[in-house]
């Protein structure tokens, strides 16, 4: 057993990823029921909901949870590139019958902050993870004091050393094969990203922290690939995205299980950060990386009406359709059977 697994006190270290908006507590709960680490993404709950989820997370098991916050800084208004993102838009607008001037500007995600600490505080979670770096230092303290494990992603091994020097209990290694958004933050070039094979070894031979593998991880054999290459435990995502206990929507489970999986791509249209999911109408006609696209998370505000307009016609062609490169994994059952074929491969 080492020494992550047994300060949390399980045998192994299988890591649901958390997935914001397509999942709450009730997967998580259900990973943990099955002998994994289920997670609470945080970044899209109110302070209500998110007040609701640590309740029944915390009354709901005996096992060690995660609960994940977005930690970035939110960006300065900026005019100009608002303007040129919904002249980028406005054709869609038009051929939906939609006004763009209708929609305010904003953002849907919030970062970690004193107000959130201050609700999370009571509930002591056995696990917090960041995503975009970490927090400021006295809300880093804070954590800590909790007595909290404290984990975040790297994409590379320049941000793994530098979460280490910052006192992480384990380092996320996230491959560019992850689905949803790349937790890169110390630089903005995406030629740095590479895969979830190359980066694993490198990063665990640098820092001395454990390293959890997230990437590419789709089976029993995926897990015993990354066991091989160093990794403490792995961190699974896409795998749960048609779980009978995730929220994803009926169009979003629909091309997950379909041939369109297998052509993913990283992509600012929806938040204004890279994030990967599956090629749909508007990746392809915007070109998945726009400049055009406001800073994260402000991107959101404006495309966000297309989406709810298309979806109601039943098409993901203007949705974000998080996903892995590999998909293979993404099967209608519940999350304890996935988690539990998961597992052998410990």
């Amino acid at each position: 057993m080492n020494t992550l697994a047994q300060r949390l006190n399980v045998d192994r270290l299988l890591l649901q990823a958390p997935m914001a908006g397509s999942q709450g507590s009730a997967l998580a709960l259900a990973v943990c029921g099955a002998g994994g680490i289920g997670a609470l993404p945080a970044a899209m709950l109110t302070p209500e909901a998110l007040l609701q989820e640590l309740i029944t997370l915390s009354q709901g098991t005996d096992q060690p949870w995660n609960v994940n916050f977005f930690c970035h800084t939110p960006p300065v208004p900026d005019a100009a590139r608002e303007a040129r993102w919904r002249e980028a838009l406005a054709p869609f607008y038009a051929e939906a019958g939609l006004d763009i001037a209708a929609v305010p500007a904003g953002a849907g995600r919030v970062p970690f902050s004193h107000t959130v600490a201050d609700l999370v505080e009571p509930f002591r979670p056995p696990i917090v993870s960041f995503h975009f770096g970490l927090p400021a230092p006295d809300l880093l303290a804070r954590v800590k004091g909790w007595g909290s494990v404290l984990l975040s992603s790297a994409t590379t091994v320049e941000e793994a050393i530098w979460l280490e020097a910052q006192g992480v209990d384990a380092v996320i290694a996230q491959g560019v094969e992850a689905g949803g958004h790349r937790g890169m933050f110390m630089t903005g070039e995406l030629t740095t990203q590479v895969g979830t094979f190359a980066l694993l070894p490198q990063i665990a031979a640098t820092v001395n922290v454990p390293v959890i593998a997230a990437g590419g991880i789709a089976d029993a054999a995926g897990v015993r690939a990354a066991l091989a290459l160093g990794a403490a435990g792995v961190q699974v995502g896409t795998a749960y995205l048609c779980s009978d206990e995730a929220l994803t929507s009926p169009i979003h489970r629909a091309a997950l299980q379909s041939e369109a999986a297998r052509h993913t791509a990283l992509t600012t249209l929806f938040s204004g950060r890279p994030a990967r999911g599956i090629v749909n109408r508007v990746m392809r006609e915007l070109g998945p990386l726009s400049p055009a696209a406001p800073a994260f998370p402000t991107a959101t505000a404006a495309i966000a009406p297309l989406r709810a307009h298309w979806e109601k016609q039943g098409s993901g062609e203007f949705s974000p359709l998080w996903s892995g490169q590999n998909a293979s994994g993404c099967r209608s059952a519940s999350a304890a059977d996935i988690t539990r074929e998961l597992l052998k491969g410990f």
